[in-house]
């Protein structure tokens, strides 16, 4: 005690030991009581913990929505045709009305998407797809694959970069030449020891000439069930004039589909009219409208839909979608959750804080005397109030540090085990060191300044 008692009577005098003798103390007291000190860091401890896995989680959602805004597009407006199937009870006038109220669409086809480009300002391009599932074969292998009729404003460099070869140019889509661009898993599929460059793959029924490569694309199952994406590895670009003549073009009245209308139509019997499809009468399966301004979008969207409206004769057999705002709505649902998941670790760090005001509470009572004895061989007040905070923050910065390397823990489990993304950053880490250094203040300063505003005679004599 007397030791103790020289080394405060110094500090005194130098402030910068003075600090040293209170953390040295601090620890002192500390390691004498490892078992309470543990127990009393666990709040902390839990707390930054869950801060930490907050965050990460809260930033993998965030590159999560960023990577789906990157294969969905930030400034697109997508447009995909609707196939409606009739349902409902059976009725005697129902072939009237019908023929009365059914109005003639020409579906969505590529005069619509010149229309856009044509009528719309604010529009920088607009991309038509077709889309036919099919199968590619090749010496003796073959797979499934779906054959994309596309032209030149598809392929953006920064989106679709190529591995090799070239992309297709205006000779190739005004002539509607058999040329593919392929995507990297049906290189790997059927060129694996070879350039596919110059070499010919039968897609269907035609062989197309292969002129490019996509580079490889990471989506995930979740973005190809959530997002309607398709694996664009395993792709096969045309160009659209290609596909259409060359391959099919629904738009187009063929012998076939007088022969089924008039079979259909001798045909009167209400069950078969029941298992009767729908027939996809759309040119196009989807049209990406690429805005130039990210403000125009939800106009644009509005004034796209009534036209689309007047060119089929008020027949609304399309949807248009914008990626943008659903995807902001999920980052919205996802910062929710993030603010639950804040609220439960802040109320843990609080329980923390009490546990740490009630464990220096108790240890006050306990050093009553030992206080007095401090105060009489020369140390003040603040040198008091210092001693007792020190141990207060130690203890709230150890189990933060600890905290820290739990949250690392607990973030990668979730990551490997949930198949969620969770990034955890330098600012994370930065605000739970913040977060733990500030409770041990906040709620260690009471218990310091009740030690300090102890009477020391009444000290002294306490037993």
């Amino acid at each position: 005690m007397i030791g103790r008692g020289v080394r405060w009577t110094l500090s005194v005098l130098t402030p910068s030991r003075a600090l040293v003798s209170n953390l040295l103390t601090a620890f002192e007291a500390i390691t004498r009581n490892k078992l309470r000190s543990g127990l009393t860091s666990l709040g902390i401890v839990f707390g930054v913990a869950s801060v930490i896995s907050m965050l990460a989680i809260g930033r993998g959602a965030q590159q999560e929505i960023l990577d789906q805004m990157k294969l969905l597009g930030t400034n697109n407006i997508i447009i995909t045709p609707i196939i409606e199937q009739e349902e409902g009870e059976v009725d005697e006038t129902s072939d009237k009305t019908k023929s009365e109220k059914k109005k003639f669409s020409p579906g969505l086809n590529l005069q619509d998407a010149k229309s856009i480009l044509a009528a719309i300002p604010g529009i920088e391009a607009v991309s038509p797809e077709i889309v036919l599932e099919t199968v590619a074969i090749r010496q003796g292998l073959k797979r499934s694959t779906k054959l994309v009729g596309i032209d030149s404003t598809f392929f953006n460099p920064a989106e679709f970069p190529l591995e090799q070869g070239s992309y297709f140019s205006s000779t190739h889509l005004d002539r509607s030449l058999p040329v593919a661009i392929i995507g990297h898993g049906i290189k790997v599929k059927f060129f694996s020891r070879e350039d596919p460059i110059g070499k010919q793959i039968k897609c269907g029924k035609l062989w197309l000439t292969v002129i490019g490569v996509m580079k490889e694309r990471n989506v995930t199952k979740q973005n190809i069930q959530h997002l309607g994406l398709r694996d664009y590895n395993f792709d096969i670009y045309a160009p659209v004039n290609t596909v259409l003549l060359r391959y099919k073009n629904r738009s187009l009245v063929t012998r076939r589909d007088i022969q089924n209308a008039a079979r259909d139509g001798n045909n009167n019997d209400g069950e078969d009219e029941q298992q009767k499809k729908a027939v996809n009468y759309h040119q196009l399966d989807r049209l990406v409208v690429r805005v130039a301004e990210t403000d125009q979008i939800r106009p644009l969207a509005e004034i796209i839909s009534r036209m689309l409206q007047r060119r089929h004769n008020g027949v609304i057999d399309f949807s248009v979608t914008v990626p943008e705002e659903l995807l902001k709505q999920e980052q919205r649902t996802k910062e929710i959750f993030n603010i639950v998941l804040g609220a439960i670790a802040s109320i843990s760090l609080i329980v923390g804080g009490i546990g740490i005001m009630n464990i220096m509470l108790a240890s006050v009572m306990e050093r009553t005397k030992e206080i007095g004895i401090r105060r009489a061989v020369g140390a003040t007040r603040s040198d008091i109030t210092m001693q007792f905070l020190s141990e207060a923050t130690t203890i709230s910065v150890t189990g933060g540090i600890v905290g820290i390397i739990l949250g690392f823990t607990i973030s990668f489990v979730i990551e490997y085990t949930a198949g969620i993304q969770t990034i955890v950053s330098l600012l994370s880490i930065i605000i739970s060191f913040a977060i733990s250094i500030t409770i041990g203040i906040a709620f260690g300063y009471f218990p310091a300044k009740k030690a300090a505003d102890q009477d020391v005679i009444l000290s002294l004599r306490y037993e």
